[in-house]
């Protein structure tokens, strides 16, 4: 009988490095915030550095003396990679790779390598083979000891891992073959909103930093099963239900993909049609992990990314979560949204405070109409029940008497039809 062996994947121990420009700054945070994302990658951390200058080393990111430092400390730790806070240029990775003689990674690569592990949709596939493409089309030529390795870990996993060896040539093949079928999943999005736009469906849009509970949010109010961890970018693909309300008002709810620092700019693009959805939205609703010291700073990352998306001059609604994991009260504010509550989505805490204030949301675009419909006019009733909000209705002598809030395109035609 033949032998059979099991070969197991060694877990990757790296270095994490950093450059912080001024005392004060949040150096700190993102560098932890990154050793989160390599163990969710996979790896452990087994020593941070931190390099304070005045701005990152053109040619080896924190400087050779540095990097002898580093050297010195991946040997006696045994480690097997660095990953640095910020990505790294062509010419940066290949300086640091020839004097460290170890894997080099940055943290795009990282958060490349988690969205490859973490779709499951064939959209979400391809998003994720375009940005791994893209970001490995700049460095084809100067990736040598890093990725010509053998053997698994970070930054060789997903849809793209058996491109690694390709030319640019076929890389861009590839590229534009992606890009096209890309495009036909954006028409179709384009599709969809136009439906919704004609049956006059309000769209909210979940959004909010990673791990704040956007999932746990969608699946409380809509039981919509989407994958609920305690990890970063636990959930990458995007999900639609439909919310009905105590009033009968209808909303489409749709998850989005969590926010990050330095989300880098491959995915940015790779994911545009899909973060674009809170573009198209009607409500923002804003989750914010309450707990976490570093709220404000997540909170500003949030606004710019979705400035940056173009999204504006919505209406946001914020929810400060997990107020369950707070030991003392706390200032919570948010000066550019228009309602804020506190909440514990978990545990189902302002829930039903949310769907007040979404009702009250969905009624401001909204008029209130009063009078008597003829019955011959009875089929107005039905345009309403689907449009509006049917307040009460009372069949009289002369005409069905109703109270209801109905869109403002559709108010002046029903007040016309009105006999009273």
């Amino acid at each position: 009988m033949a032998e059979v062996f099991i070969i197991e994947e060694a877990e990757e121990k790296v270095i994490l490095v950093g450059v912080s420009f001024q005392e004060g700054d949040d150096a700190g945070d993102s560098l932890a915030e990154l050793g989160e994302l390599v163990q969710t990658a996979g790896a452990k951390v087994v020593g941070t550095v931190m390099q304070s200058r005045e701005s990152i080393h053109p040619g080896t990111y924190v400087g050779t003396g540095k990097l002898q430092e580093i050297r010195q400390m991946a040997a006696e730790l045994h480690a097997t990679g660095i990953v640095c806070d910020d990505e790294l240029s062509l010419t940066q990775l290949r300086n640091i790779e020839e004097i460290l003689d170890i894997k080099v990674m940055d943290r795009t690569l990282v958060i490349l390598d988690i969205f490859a592990a973490r779709a499951s949709t064939s959209e979400g596939k391809i998003q994720v083979e375009l940005a791994q493409l893209r970001y490995r089309l700049s460095r084809l030529t100067g990736l040598g000891i890093s990725l010509s390795r053998l053997g698994g870990g970070i930054g060789t996993r997903g849809p793209g891992e058996k491109k690694l060896e390709m030319d640019r040539r076929l890389i861009k093949t590839r590229l534009s073959h992606l890009k096209r079928e890309l495009e036909e999943i954006r028409q179709h999005r384009e599709v969809t909103r136009g439906q919704r736009s004609r049956k006059r469906m309000k769209v909210a849009a979940i959004v909010g930093y990673t791990n704040a509970g956007k999932s746990t949010l969608l699946n409380r109010l809509t039981c919509a099963n989407v994958l609920e961890e305690d990890k970063l970018f636990a959930t990458l693909d995007p999900t639609t239900r439909k919310l009905r309300l105590d009033s009968g008002q209808e909303l489409l709810l749709t998850d989005t993909v969590g926010f990050i620092r330095k989300l880098p700019h491959h995915l940015i693009e790779a994911f545009r049609s899909t973060l674009e959805e809170a573009k198209y939205a009607d409500i923002i609703i804003h989750v914010v992990d309450a707990s976490n010291p570093q709220r404000e700073k997540q909170m500003q990352i949030v606004y710019e990314t979705l400035q940056n998306l173009g999204v504006t001059g919505k209406k946001i609604i914020t929810l400060f979560n997990k107020q369950d994991k707070l030991a003392e009260d706390v200032m919570l504010k948010d000066l550019q949204a228009d309602r804020t509550l506190k909440t514990s989505v978990l545990s189902g805490q302002g829930i039903v405070e949310l769907k007040i204030v979404l009702e009250e949301t969905l009624r401001e675009d909204k008029r209130f109409l009063e009078g008597i419909f003829s019955y011959e006019q009875g089929g107005q009733l039905s345009m309403i029940r689907k449009y509006g909000e049917l307040l009460e209705e009372e069949y009289q002598e002369n005409g069905i008497y109703v109270k209801a809030f109905v869109p403002v395109e559709m108010y002046r035609n029903l007040e016309r039809n009105m006999s009273g």
